[in-house]
């Protein structure tokens, strides 16, 4: 027994000491941290979903389908969440960013540098699938780089719309998808109504993410996020499809970011209208935490928890 004992406390005492030799973090500035964060969720997003693209165009429908990008898109959200979830909040969406700033989740001053590294994060995303699929886009396009035709592998990286669909329809159908991206976030989300299990969000963004580019992806393209757009547009631009990334689809590259943030604050608001606020509040039985809804998140956990999660104070209550 009294070994038993002595090898416990050896135990403790050797913990003690690797705990003690643990290298202090890197950065103590909290922007800095979640900007790495929310840059690298971004970049592993992107990455991931856009290769997912390249894979299904350049294969020529040998490696995948359509379904396939669906599928890959959402699960790239989904490790997109999980890397950076608990610092940044991996919204990994300029829409997202804006319509926590509006709802008073996301302070104004921190939008600049979720925008910023959001951009880079999908820039140089967009710079390693071409690195990566250099060969086979150029073998499957006969080093003709085009955004429209038989052959065309600008769609690979920026999203088109459809030859039938108009501005004005786009321009509806961008708000409409990223109105139900935010709304349906918000319910996920919602503390008092069914949220998803705790450890679990990464795949329910990710299933619902795959649910819109199923049901709303054919128009399109679904980017219903701008920074996911324009990052990658101005990279091919620059690689050698040209000009034409901003012609084509009579001039398409301004609807995404414009109508995203406009789809995003609606989709929000309509839940928040017809049902955040509507949930009864009892007196003694259930915590009142409207007053914590309306104040900026300190520490963004997730982008479920950066939509509309409260601020756990009851366990100081």
């Amino acid at each position: 027994m009294k070994d038993l004992v002595q090898s416990v406390e050896l135990g403790v005492a050797q913990r003690s000491g690797v705990e003690k030799k643990r290298p202090k973090i890197l950065l103590r500035s909290e922007l800095s941290r979640v900007g790495l964060a929310e840059f690298l969720s971004t970049y592993v997003m992107m990455a991931l979903g856009l290769g997912s693209v390249a894979q299904v165009v350049t294969s020529q429908g040998v490696f995948g389908q359509y379904l396939s990008i669906n599928l890959g898109f959402g699960l790239a959200v989904a490790m997109g969440v999980q890397v950076g979830g608990n610092v940044s909040g991996a919204h990994m969406n300029g829409a997202v960013s804006f319509t926590m700033c509006v709802f008073g989740r996301l302070p104004w001053k921190r939008l600049p540098l979720y925008i910023f590294v959001q951009l880079f994060g999908s820039f140089l995303a967009a710079a390693t699938i071409y690195a990566i699929y250099y060969e086979a886009i150029y073998d499957y396009c006969g080093g003709n780089l085009t955004v429209t035709g038989e052959r065309a592998t600008g769609g690979i990286f920026a999203t088109y719309p459809a030859p039938y669909l108009s501005l004005i329809g786009g321009f509806v159908d961008q708000v409409f998808g990223t109105a139900m991206l935010l709304l349906c976030l918000m319910a996920l989300s919602d503390q008092k109504n069914k949220p998803g299990a705790r450890g679990t969000e990464p795949i329910f963004v990710g299933l619902l993410v795959v649910l819109i580019g199923i049901s709303l992806g054919s128009n399109s393209g679904y980017a219903i996020n701008p920074t996911r757009d324009i990052a990658p547009r101005v990279f091919t631009a620059i690689a050698g499809w040209g000009s034409d990334v901003f012609r084509s689809g009579n001039g398409w590259w301004w609807v995404p970011l414009v109508a995203t943030p406009i789809g995003g604050v609606l989709g929000a608001g309509v839940y928040k209208v017809f049902v955040e606020m509507q949930h009864p509040r009892f007196s003694g039985q259930d915590i009142d935490t409207s007053e914590d809804e309306s104040l900026p998140l300190k520490k963004e956990r997730n982008i479920c928890s950066d939509v509309c999660v409260k601020l756990e104070t009851n366990g100081n209550s």
